[in-house]
């Protein structure tokens, strides 16, 4: 390209692959099969572009992101809702794969995000199980929800569904725990995350497959990445409450039952707790913050490589 800064969009659809390239304004279309991967890898080679952008797609784009950073290509895959606002931000209302293609350029050329290392099959395997282990627990949710209001005609289908949901959940709850034991480092990171009290092994393999920047980066950092640092909304006289808002939805779920817990059995949390309610905070307030001080703990564990020690303060 003549010394110019190339920038890639990749739109990534179960059939076809849309690409945008930057500053040149190429686009083109490719099947979704391992021909087409192949052959979209060889001609983005040839561009040496400074970043390709996809966005996360729930598993589609794995195989072509896979296949893009084997080959030395700068791929990052990115938030969705980030490049939706990036696009209603830059006047792009209207949606179809081309023009997102396009949206995805123009995101990599002015965002500029950072690569970085993507899951190998192993951490992939287990972030499927702990998905599908999320999507277990909320059916049988569902199911319970249904039961009191059931009539007698669909009262014995509603228990028998419950019981093999639960089976299922046992069974993916047994492969969570023999996958993590598999893997000598997955092994250690969730041995010492399940040093602190209040931490059990949803909490655990959450983070491990949810959350890999865990210990790569420093307390503030990791905290507005799962969505637990409290940002400003002031805006010339207008001063408003700190609220906390984006990150990790699955991060934070799982990081609310453990803070609960910890409040009541993790000595560090329950103090935190306690003194912010002594200071007239709301209980949802002193919550979110056992939440964010449990994630910096958690965090400088793995980062340090310790076993929790509730007498060791934690720095960034």
């Amino acid at each position: 390209m003549g010394g110019v800064a190339v920038f890639v969009g990749i739109d990534v659809a179960k059939a076809n692959l849309d690409v945008a390239v930057r500053p040149s304004g190429q686009h083109w279309r490719v099947t979704n099969t391992e021909a087409g991967i192949a052959d979209l890898v060889q001609r983005l080679a040839g561009l040496a572009p400074v970043s390709i952008v996809l966005e996360a797609t729930g598993g589609l784009e794995w195989p072509l992101a896979a296949a893009l950073a084997a080959a030395g290509l700068p791929v990052v895959v990115v938030n969705p809702r980030q490049v939706r606002d990036f696009a209603r931000a830059t006047g792009k209302l209207a949606k179809t794969d081309r023009l997102d293609a396009a949206v995805l350029a123009h995101f990599a050329d002015a965002v500029r995000p950072a690569p970085r290392p993507l899951p190998d099959e192993t951490s992939r395997s287990l972030a499927a199980l702990v998905a599908r282990r999320r999507q277990l627990v909320e059916m049988l949710t569902a199911e319970k929800n249904r039961l009191p209001l059931a009539t007698p005609a669909v009262r014995a289908d509603l228990d028998e569904h419950i019981a093999w949901l639960t089976a299922r959940l046992k069974q993916v709850d047994q492969d969570l725990e023999a996958a993590i034991r598999q893997s000598p480092v997955w092994r250690t990171n969730d041995d010492l995350l399940r040093s602190v009290k209040g931490v059990g092994p949803v909490l655990s393999t959450t983070l491990l497959t949810d959350l890999p920047e865990l210990g790569t980066l420093d307390r503030k950092q990791i905290a507005a990445l799962v969505g637990v640092a409290p940002l400003a909304r002031d805006s010339g006289t207008l001063r408003g409450t700190r609220t906390c808002w984006g990150g990790h939805a699955s991060v934070r779920g799982a990081l609310y039952m453990s803070a609960l817990v910890g409040t009541r059995f993790n000595p560090t949390l329950r103090t935190v707790y306690e003194r912010l309610l002594a200071a007239g905070k709301p209980k949802k307030v002193a919550l979110v913050a056992c939440m964010r001080k449990l994630l910096v703990i958690l965090n400088a564990l793995l980062r340090d490589q310790t076993r929790w020690d509730p007498n060791h303060r934690v720095t960034s």
